[in-house]
């Protein structure tokens, strides 16, 4: 199943255009957005393939870290972690 995951990290400064442009690279190839311009943060949501919500929050959360790490922002401490699936979406819908 398909999931959309959201995850941020806060930190101890604001984050400019260029750093997040770069963490938007980082996170297009799991279909990722990023966000963050202006802010002590950056975030990003992501499309993971998992069989339940803990799978697809373990999996964003480690494609997030990648994606900080290629993207050469600093390591700051996650702070908020959601997973949306599919069938989710669907019953909103409803």
């Amino acid at each position: 199943m398909k999931w959309s995951v959201s995850v941020s990290a806060e930190g101890d400064r604001v984050m400019s255009r260029e750093e997040v442009l770069e963490l938007a690279d980082a996170v297009a190839m799991a279909g990722g957005i990023a966000s963050g311009i202006g802010t002590t943060g950056f975030g990003a949501q992501l499309l993971v393939e998992a069989g339940d919500r803990d799978a697809a929050v373990r999996l964003g959360s480690a494609e997030f870290v990648r994606a900080v790490a290629q993207a050469g922002l600093p390591a700051w401490p996650i702070t908020y972690v959601n997973a949306i699936s599919e069938a989710d979406e669907l019953s909103d819908l409803e």
